[in-house]
């Protein structure tokens, strides 16, 4: 039976996918999931877009949340934000850290028993009175990231890179794997809220086999 919190299923407790340990590179197989989904560019810090996003998923999220619990008797946690980061060099996130020049995907993760009605009624009762500026641009996607890397991640965002510079240059090759999809990043807190120095952030990277 799954792990419950007051007859609410917590995902962050019953999937391994969300397990990690600071300190530890641990190679995870994570299975599908799908998402509520929004892309956008640019410095995190100063882009409108990237504030717009998170105004426009949790909404949507917590609409989700609540049909389920009267629907189907099926109440959860929402799951922590995620995102996918991107850039044609890598090297943008850890020795160059220019911001500027980074694609990202916000997420937050839905049961599987999350029907494509049920997001498509969400949605439109989450614009029906003061509608977030993104709502269009959020879609439910199903992402698959297999074998992959990760750790957790405690301090500021500003500090993973040389977290990130280990990972992709020496614990990733010591495996005989290399980097693969995209890196992604799951909040366990709350960055609008907690201190720099206290945020704790999973850190996964995507892996496949090197060639021989």
């Amino acid at each position: 039976m799954p792990e419950r919190s007051d007859d609410k299923t917590d995902f962050r407790k019953t999937l391994d996918a969300y397990r990690a340990q600071r300190g530890r590179f641990r190679i995870v197989d994570v299975p599908d999931m799908r998402y509520l989904m929004v892309d956008g560019h640019g410095d995190p810090n100063t882009s409108t877009a990237f504030a717009e996003a998170i105004e426009a998923l949790y909404p949507v999220a917590y609409k989700l949340k609540f049909a389920s619990k009267r629907g189907l008797g099926r109440d959860y946690v929402v799951p922590p934000l995620e995102g996918l980061w991107r850039a044609e060099d890598m090297d943008t996130f850890t020795t160059a850290r220019d911001k500027s020049r980074w694609d990202w995907t916000l997420m937050l993760m839905v049961p599987a028993w999350i029907e494509e009605a049920m997001f498509a009624t969400a949605v439109e009762q989450a614009g029906a009175k003061k509608r977030p500026a993104r709502l269009d641009d959020v879609r439910l996607q199903l992402l698959s990231e297999g074998r992959c890397v990760q750790t957790l991640h405690v301090g500021s965002f500003d500090d993973e890179a040389d977290v990130l510079a280990h990972l992709h240059h020496e614990v990733i090759p010591g495996q005989g794997l290399r980097l693969t999809g995209t890196h992604h990043e799951i909040y366990l807190s709350d960055f609008r809220r907690v201190a720099p120095d206290k945020r704790r952030t999973i850190l996964r990277q995507p892996v496949e086999p090197a060639p021989a």
